[in-house]
């Protein structure tokens, strides 16, 4: 059962991740009754579903504020099974950052941002906490036609710098532009990316190189000038970007004067399309690209060697009436010499798996909903939350497989297609119906020994 193999994997994975039974124990119960909660998320709620409104709620909410725990050790299950299940194969990780939507003008850490959603020709602000998330991307293609899931193992909250007022001090702004330098999301991601590679280390990968995976926030002079151990960086670059080659050996010149674009590439005629197939819309299709070594970004990357991949636009519709997906050519930058460029090509297609966590998490598993205030309950509830959806996730592939079988609800009548793999509803709503199995078949059992007795008395 779901709920079984769910149960073992938050009892075994997280016995070392808090200092005793009685906080491990509420942990779990929180991170179980989560998914099957209905309305907002929050700590009251949760006591609610776990039957303890008439109980004192102190202790729940002092597990999140006082008690010693790290939210990065809630995820080793996930790393455990990524190294087990691709033993010869690069480790892949999409990172990305979301913002969470707060109404408290008191929450420590949150400030407005721009708003992810606003339309193309307005721009919008939000408020709320920005967030870090690292998904090891579990490639299931390889294991049959099943489309690749990510699943998280980093959530870590990046706030930015607060900006002085205008009537500040010289002196603070002055300070504030230095922080600026570093203490900004970039910044972060680093610590996070070398948080995950030590990790590694820990469980089990050291013989292991790890390829992260960003969208374009992350092609900057902070991610490409950092040499990282064992770690490569691919991001989406601009197709405006300055590039060269690197000058001809005896001058004093480091950059050859002839600059180029992604785009020039794309479009030079001289260099020809090569084709690869990769899993992208639910089949395999043909997709053409260029690959250009030994490229330099002076103002990105300096005097370190890169590779340039132009990805040519796939159109594809996921039915007859929907819009066309994928009109755009895509442009990437690697720090990675060896990987062979097939694997780098999927993984690009691969990043947009992190995008669907970010769904889910907020649509259905309501991250960030908890109305906390205390400094570290503010970071620690949100972690242990996508814990949970990222141990759920992880559940239901170590019970039914990464297809969606016979042992998920069928689905509605509406749906022509079926689906090759269970969306993250589909393992929730299974959950919900071995949840309200398990507790009518433990009432009964309770009124059959509690009508025995009776009988036994009579």
């Amino acid at each position: 059962m779901l709920i079984e193999e769910f149960h073992s994997l938050l009892q075994t994975g997280w016995q070392s991740a808090f200092p005793g039974d009685r906080s491990l124990r509420r942990a779990i119960e929180h991170a179980m009754a989560l998914p099957c909660l209905f309305g907002r998320r929050t700590i009251s709620r949760t006591l609610g579903a776990l039957g303890r409104w008439g109980q004192d709620w102190s202790a729940d909410y002092k597990m999140f504020s006082r008690c010693r725990w790290k939210p990065e050790r809630l995820f080793d299950p996930v790393i455990d099974e990524y190294l087990q299940r691709y033993p010869n194969r690069l480790v892949i990780a999409a990172v990305d950052d979301t913002k969470l939507r707060k109404t408290g003008r008191k929450i420590k850490g949150a400030s407005w941002h721009r708003d992810p959603l606003s339309p193309p020709f307005h721009l919008n602000f939000m408020f709320g906490l920005r967030f870090l998330q690292a998904s090891l991307l579990f490639a299931h293609y390889s294991e049959g036609d099943y489309p690749p899931r990510g699943i998280p193992v980093r959530f870590q909250e990046a706030p930015p710098l607060k900006k002085p007022g205008k009537r500040a001090s010289p002196e603070a702004h002055k300070e504030y532009n230095q922080l600026k330098k570093v203490k900004n999301l970039s910044t972060q991601a680093l610590e996070l990316v070398h948080g995950l590679r030590e990790r590694l280390d820990q469980r089990g990968g050291a013989n292991r190189s790890l390829l992260i995976v960003g969208d374009g926030s992350f092609a900057n002079k902070t991610m490409f000038k950092t040499v990282l151990d064992r770690t490569h960086l691919l991001a989406r670059c601009r197709k405006d970007a300055r590039l060269c080659f690197r000058a001809r050996e005896g001058g004093h010149r480091k950059y050859d004067q002839h600059l180029f674009t992604p785009d020039g590439v794309r479009t030079d005629v001289n260099r020809t399309w090569n084709r690869c197939w990769v899993y992208l819309g639910g089949k395999r299709r043909m997709v053409r690209y260029k690959e250009v070594q030994n490229v330099l970004w002076k103002r990105g990357a300096g005097t370190r060697c890169l590779r340039l991949i132009v990805i040519a636009p796939v159109p594809y519709k996921l039915s007859k009436n929907s819009h066309w997906n994928y009109r755009q050519p895509a442009f990437f930058l690697t720090t990675d010499p060896q990987t062979p460029i097939k694997l780098l090509v999927q993984a690009c297609f691969d990043r947009w798996q992190i995008e669907v966590n970010h769904r889910d998490e907020k649509d259905i598993l309501g991250v960030g909903q908890a109305q906390v205030r205390s400094e570290l309950s503010i970071p620690r509830h949100p972690a242990l939350a996508v814990a949970s959806y990222s141990l759920l996730l992880l559940a239901a592939l170590k019970a039914f497989g990464p297809g969606r079988t016979q042992d998920y609800l069928p689905h509605p009548k509406w749906r022509k297609n079926g689906s090759k793999r269970p969306s993250f509803l589909d393992i929730v709503t299974k959950l919900r119906c071995e949840t309200h199995e398990t507790s009518v078949s433990l009432l009964l059992h309770q009124n059959f020994t509690k009508n025995l007795v009776l009988y036994a008395d009579t």
